[in-house]
């Protein structure tokens, strides 16, 4: 309950959004703007016109969940959104780095060993 994990989807909205919708108004969003199913476990967020808070919407069993965090001071930094695919699938970690105030383009991945790859 109350949990997001690296084992779900992530969906950015391609615009900006009025941060006063509540969740029916984004669920409508979801349906009509992200052509996606609001009912699917995806998790789905929404960023305001100033970036000082963003809304993240998911549906868990029995009914919706409504996330918002509002900076006290700076922004949150948006990944750019790729038009030719329609649709903006975020990767949990860069999720988790928006939601930290990380500077997302200029952070660099180590390369990692992996279990597997260790025999």
């Amino acid at each position: 309950m109350f949990a997001l994990t690296e084992s779900m989807s992530y969906f950015l909205c391609p615009h900006y959004v009025d941060m006063r919708k509540g969740i029916y108004s984004l669920y409508q969003l979801v349906k009509s703007d992200m052509k996606r199913n609001p009912l699917s476990g995806e998790v789905f967020l929404f960023v305001g016109k100033n970036r000082e808070s963003i809304k993240i919407l998911h549906w868990e069993n029995g009914g919706f969940v409504l996330y918002q965090k509002k900076l006290e001071r700076g922004t949150f930094e948006i990944p750019r959104f790729n038009p030719s695919s329609g649709q903006y699938e975020m990767k949990w970690t860069t999720f988790v780095l928006i939601m930290e105030g990380v500077c997302i383009r200029s952070v660099k991945y180590r390369k990692r060993f992996y279990a597997d790859l260790i025999r």
